[in-house]
């Protein structure tokens, strides 16, 4: 699925707006910031982006890199508080071919998993289940987050 859209990217387009529900931004860094992904594989689906519009992590310096690692290791943090997941996949597809719903902005997901979270609905039915609004989990993250 590809998320880009006529407007530009979508992750310098939530930069550009206050942060709230509507932009999912739960932190911004000096580099990087976290946000939710809109379209979650699981409830509390996060993204490390680079400020900086970039197609691959080797475009990135290395204050960048390191900052990203850096809030990555802290999302694992929170989402092991908040929703005490068994596991996490934690990763980027760089390049469409690869996966990139965003192509052209690189970023890392952080997607907690449980045993038995997945099932058939994914595969034949195209759809996804998750268990609370983004919304919710949205506050329930920032909450976190701001402790």
């Amino acid at each position: 699925m590809n998320h880009e859209h006529k407007g530009g990217c979508i992750f310098c387009d939530a930069l550009e707006c206050s942060d709230g529900v509507e932009n999912l931004i739960a932190y911004r860094g000096k580099r990087a910031f976290v946000i939710l992904n809109r379209f979650p594989y699981t409830s509390g689906h996060l993204m490390v982006v680079p400020i900086e519009h970039k197609p691959s992590m080797e475009d990135l310096d290395t204050e960048t890199l390191t900052e990203i690692m850096v809030l990555v290791n802290k999302s694992l943090k929170i989402l092991r508080m908040v929703y005490t997941p068994e596991g996490f996949n934690v990763g980027s597809n760089i390049g469409s071919v690869a996966g990139a719903g965003v192509a052209s902005h690189v970023h890392f997901h952080i997607v907690p998993r449980w045993g038995g979270d997945t099932n058939f609905i994914t595969t034949t039915g195209m759809v996804r289940v998750i268990p609370e609004e983004l919304s919710q989990t949205y506050e329930r993250i920032c909450l976190a987050w701001n402790k």
